[in-house]
């Protein structure tokens, strides 16, 4: 199978991509630094998702695409919501648009797991949970899962829509904007101070990132519409993941505590049997092994 990656040199892309290709898989990346990919047999194009004459060309010869775009993140996203309604919603609908007319209709989308569905209501919350963002970033996702189910019903396409919870793993490096656990362990070993937005008592499902990746494979043979958790199923307090980090580094962390902000949520985990059911997926790496391998790594690169 073609695969075009969009997104495929970030901290999720890269491990995708390479999962793709010990599979067989012929990959496309486009990306803004597709050059970080260091594959010898992956194609690389370098080109930001709103040039939309790049993209189309990208979509030439490809079976299937996998959409990893994002140009927010949901800690800094309310601030400017109308930059992350055009940066995401808008150039999505392109790319819609563009397969539609080039006759690709096969998508995976990653979506988000922690944002889409806002205050639980139940725990762990399942696909059917009722969805009321509280962030831009959850609000534009679940704008393009609908719009993937309108383009679903009315062209056709094969919409195969991922939540994954908070994917953690080797490679991290959005230190201080996204990923608690790698600012968490670059704070440790680098001897800097680690803001805590509350009491550290918020807890997240954490889903380590070759799970996410081998959860990609499994939906590449998926030849329906359909919308999927990829999380562990477990929840971790931000105070648990200072003290592992703590214990396994051997290092005391600086605690700067600041106030909670309105977008925290203080639980949020994910039910994954459908993925097990449907899939054939269910992940693979416990969460204290998943942080001493993302720790060794880190501590390899200092």
């Amino acid at each position: 199978m073609k695969i075009l990656v969009l997104g495929g040199s970030g901290f999720l892309g890269r491990h995708i991509v390479s999962q793709m290709t010990l599979e067989g898989h012929q990959v496309r990346v486009f990306d803004r630094q597709a050059e970080k990919i260091e594959l010898p047999d992956v194609e690389k194009v370098n080109a930001d998702f709103s040039d939309t004459m790049t993209l189309s060309e990208a979509l030439v010869g490809i079976d299937k695409v996998v959409h990893l775009i994002s140009t927010s993140v949901p800690s800094t996203s309310n601030k400017d919501p109308i930059s992350d309604i055009q940066g995401n919603l808008i150039n999505t609908l392109k790319l819609l648009e563009m397969m539609k007319q080039s006759g690709l209709k096969d998508i995976i989308y990653f979506s988000s797991g922690g944002t889409v569905y806002g205050h639980p209501k139940t725990i762990p919350m399942d696909e059917s949970h009722s969805n009321h963002p509280v962030c831009s970033y959850g609000v534009v996702k679940l704008s393009i899962e609908k719009y993937l189910h309108m383009y679903s019903n009315l062209y056709g396409f094969n919409s195969v829509i991922l939540r994954p919870s908070n994917p953690y793993g080797p490679g991290q490096t959005h230190t201080g904007v996204q990923g608690f656990i790698g600012t968490c362990i670059a704070a440790a070993l680098r001897n800097k101070p680690l803001t805590i937005w509350g009491d550290g008592s918020v807890r997240r499902d954490y889903i380590f990132v070759e799970d996410v990746a081998k959860a990609t494979i499994q939906a590449l043979n998926f030849k329906q519409s359909d919308i999927f958790n990829i999380s562990s199923g477990v929840g971790i307090s931000l105070n648990e993941i200072i003290q592992l980090v703590e214990q396994e580094t051997g290092k005391e962390l600086i605690i700067k505590n600041e106030a909670k902000r309105n977008f925290d949520i203080p639980e949020i985990i994910l039910d994954n049997k459908k993925a097990g059911k449907v899939l054939g997926w269910q992940p693979t790496i416990d969460f204290n092994d998943g942080m001493r391998f993302t720790i060794d790594d880190a501590q390899s690169l200092t």
